[in-house]
């Protein structure tokens, strides 16, 4: 299936998208990346490009892939065809991108995320819930903070424009998608939710070679 861009480059520019939580969420895009120390990635998705030039500066080579051509990507294409060779990049980013294609596209497009990384692939999905946290700091210690959500598993997702589905609402469960991620061929290295970053979990995938 071809899929258009469902926002303007505007979109990434107003303040109730530019805010605290997203900041917060490149924070831990970019931990994530740093963490493996690779020498290329492919960011699908850059929006702003704030994580590609936080990343850059660091001494990664980026390539930026988008099927939006006002975003100023380096490559314009989808994520369900990726114009690469086998094995082109050492890790691939892909925050808040799968969401933004119908579930069933998500295995196309892990199949070409598999092929296109070496190694890695970072995946970050929304996750609909009720968050409760609770966290404390006691001096010269880092924070400790706990998380437990729960799901929305009972309500029906509405497509808006933009998500065609997320994670914790009815038929998408965290354990369907590391499932799918699995049968993509990746193992599943971690799965965290953020007690800072509530709305988003990450998912950290090795390519088995």
């Amino acid at each position: 299936m071809s899929y258009s861009p469902q926002v303007s480059k505007d979109h990434y520019f107003t303040r109730s998208y530019f805010n605290k939580e997203r900041w917060t969420s490149y924070w831990y895009q970019v931990e994530a990346v740093l963490k493996f120390s690779p020498r290329t990635l492919l960011e699908i998705g850059p929006g702003d490009h704030t994580v590609s030039r936080i990343l850059a500066a660091r001494g990664v080579e980026v390539t930026t892939l988008d099927i939006a051509s006002d975003l100023s990507p380096k490559i314009t294409a989808s994520v369900t065809k990726l114009p690469f060779a086998d094995n082109s990049f050492d890790a691939v980013l892909a925050a808040e991108v799968l969401e933004h294609i119908h579930f069933e596209d998500v295995p196309q497009a892990m199949r070409e995320i598999y092929r296109a990384t070496r190694h890695f692939a970072i995946i970050s999905l929304p996750h609909a819930g009720i968050v409760f946290s609770f966290g404390f700091k006691l001096p010269l210690l880092s924070r400790l903070d706990y998380i437990w959500k729960l799901p929305f598993l009972w309500k029906k997702h509405q497509f808006q424009g933009e998500h065609y589905w997320e994670l914790g609402k009815r038929g998408y469960s965290v354990s369907r998608i590391k499932k799918l991620f699995k049968t993509s061929g990746f193992a599943i290295r971690g799965v965290r939710l953020y007690a800072d970053d509530p709305a988003h979990y990450f998912f950290i995938l090795e390519k088995w070679l």
